[in-house]
This record gives structure tokens, sequence and C-alpha cells, in this order.
């Protein structure tokens, strides 16, 4: 269930455009109706139809549009900084790295199923209706993690001058704009976790000049005492509390 909430409501927001131009007369089993309030009503072969498609993009929207971007860079560099090539593993730190998400993003999940996805399963709202209460969470979790700076960059790269604010921007600039804003942030926690483990380097190789020991590599020497730290200072622990406190108890 707890899938079918999250799934749902994701496929509703990114099968929109496709929904509005389809063309369900060039597809017999599929029909389109008219509301009394003038709104599309699709049937639920095509909505079903519809959804199946979208799974296709859900590791985009979840790459793109919610706190992942940040914590696999985070995770990637940390690997780098305690020198090790491939400990923990890509899948392991993918694992970690999506659960850590789905902590972080339950807050907004929880808001699109309130507000979107419930509603429209008891028939209460429309298709349409439900993909732009769904829309809303989703945006205002990105504009709470969006610099000004960036948005306003691609506001002038698209040339639009009919948005008066940061909330009228489209998902098709608001969400380069969050990617660049989570690259930028994600690589500022990085440069302070490569610090420590960077004097250490530093330490070791100075040591082993000064003993002229020059053919030994001083990342041999200096790993053994980055994990000793990492680990004496609680380090995962202190890298998840860090980027889960990064979105601000969203």
């Amino acid at each position: 269930m707890g899938v079918l909430r999250t799934v749902l409501p994701l496929g509703l927001l990114l099968v929109a455009p496709l929904a509005m131009a389809a063309d369900p007369l060039q597809i017999p089993a599929l029909t389109m109706t008219s509301g009394a309030n003038g709104q599309q009503e699709y049937s639920v072969n095509l909505q079903i139809l519809l959804i199946m498609t979208a799974l296709s993009f859900i590791p985009a929207f979840v790459m793109l549009m919610t706190s992942f971007t940040r914590i696999i860079i985070v995770f990637s560099i940390l690997r780098q900084a305690l020198g090790l090539q491939q400990t923990p593993s890509n899948q392991l730190l993918t694992g970690m790295a999506l659960f850590l998400t789905m902590f972080i993003m339950a807050p907004v999940f929880d808001k699109v199923n309130q507000q979107a996805l419930q509603p429209y399963l008891s028939e209460q709202l429309s298709a349409q209706d439900a993909v732009a209460r769904a829309e809303g969470p989703i945006k205002d979790f990105m504009l709470a993690q969006t610099r000004q700076s960036d948005l306003e960059l691609f506001m002038r790269l698209s040339k639009r001058t009919d948005i008066a604010s940061a909330d009228q921007a489209p998902l098709t600039i608001l969400v380069p704009a969050f990617v660049t804003s989570e690259l930028k942030t994600a690589f500022q926690i990085g440069f302070m976790i490569f610090i420590p483990f960077l004097i250490i380097d530093l330490v070791v190789a100075s040591v082993l000049m000064a003993m002229g020991m020059m053919m030994l590599s001083p990342l041999i020497i200096s790993l053994p005492f980055k994990i000793m730290l990492f680990v004496l200072v609680d380090g995962w622990a202190l890298i998840i509390g860090t980027l889960a406190g990064s979105f601000g108890g969203v």
C-alpha cells in the first residue's frame, strides 16, 4: 500500500502532459467524456495505460525531484575522501540513498496522498484536479531547496515574462533550477567532509617524506587512520543526520 501511495500520485503528475495531448478518438476502446463543468474525463483503461507508462519515468523523478541527488553525491564524495574505491559498493550506497530519500520525503508524500491520491481514489476529484493538487507539495519542497539565483537563471534563459513569482514557475523551469541548487549544496557538504581526511593525508605524506620513505604510498598508511577517525566520531550517523537536517525538516 505504501508503494501505491507513492507511485500513483507521481504517475499522475508525470503523465499529465501525455493525458492532455492524447487523442482517444484514435483508440476506440478508450473513451473520453466531458463533465458538467467542462472538464474532460478519461476512461479508466486510458488512465491505467498512462499510469503504467509513467512507471518508466519514476527513476528520473526520484533522481531529479527529490532529495536523492544531494544524498548520493555526498555519499560518493565521502567514499572518495576515505580513499575506498569500491567499499561501500555502489549498490549499497544507492540503497542507503533511496531509503534515506523515502524518510526525508515522507511528509511530502503524505501530503500528496491526503490531498490528491485519496480524493481521486474515492472519486471526489478528477484526474486533472488530482494532478494539480499533487504538484503542490512537490513544488513546495523543491522551492524550499532552490536558490533564488538559480531559479532566476532558468527564468531568464526561458525568456518567460509572464511568471510573477517563484510559486508560478512551471516544472520545466523549477526542476533544472532545483537540480542545480542540489548539486551546489552537495559539493559544499562534500568539501567540508574532505577537509579532515585531507589533513590526515598531508600529515602522513609529510612524515613519510621526513623519514625518507618516498617509495611508500601515503594512501596505504593514511587509510587505516582515516577509517579509525571516521569510526571514532560515529561518521555515518553524523553524515546521515547532517543530510537529513540540511533539508530543514520538510
